[in-house]
């Protein structure tokens, strides 16, 4: 592979590698705190939240998974690192592919829990704007108070900061990956 491409591609990975590091590690810590908020909220209002259980769960999952992917998103820092350093040490193409491979991997992963964490609060949500008087179902509001709060809109809040940084990490994979492959390196 020609010095000049091997560099363009090192410093790709390096400065799209930090891009995605701090927008990932920006949006982790924004999900963290409002799920924290999320927790605190809960444990000191006496009003039970319906049904948002399962959702903040595979938020909280996706949460991992991203946490896993701003790790790797650090990797692409490093990686670019040694690509452009000592040729005995240099990775392959095929390891740096497979590198960035495992991260798209991880990303879907991540966009998988974040969709189905989103999915299950935005049904709880509308359930429970249904219920709401005059609400669609007709029933009698035999439930007390069902206004959506703040700290539930909070639970989406957190949800879309996950999805988002999920996002992020995974187009910055695909472009990498493009780069890689031997008809845009050239």
């Amino acid at each position: 592979m020609d010095k000049v491409v091997l560099q363009r591609i090192a410093t790709q990975f390096r400065l799209l590698g930090w891009g995605a590091f701090w927008v990932q590690v920006t949006l982790a810590v924004v999900t963290f705190g409002v799920l924290m908020f999320n927790n605190l909220g809960r444990a000191l209002t006496r009003d039970r939240i319906i049904g948002l259980g399962p959702g903040l769960s595979l938020t909280s999952l996706a949460l991992v998974v991203l946490a896993y992917t701003t790790y790797h998103a650090f990797r692409y820092v490093k990686l670019g690192q040694r690509l452009n350093g000592d040729p005995l040490r240099r990775p392959g193409r095929v390891e740096t592919r497979n590198f960035v491979v495992r991260g798209i991997w991880a990303n879907v992963a991540g966009l998988l829990l974040s969709v189905m964490g989103y999915q299950a609060l935005a049904g709880s949500l509308t359930f429970q704007a249904s219920m709401q008087q005059p609400g669609f179902t007709g029933l009698n509001n035999t439930m007390g108070n069902n206004a959506i709060t703040s700290l539930e809109m909070f639970s989406m809040l957190s949800n879309t900061q996950v999805l988002t940084g999920h996002v992020v990490s995974l187009l910055v994979s695909l472009w990498l990956l493009r780069i890689l492959s031997p008809s845009t390196s050239s």
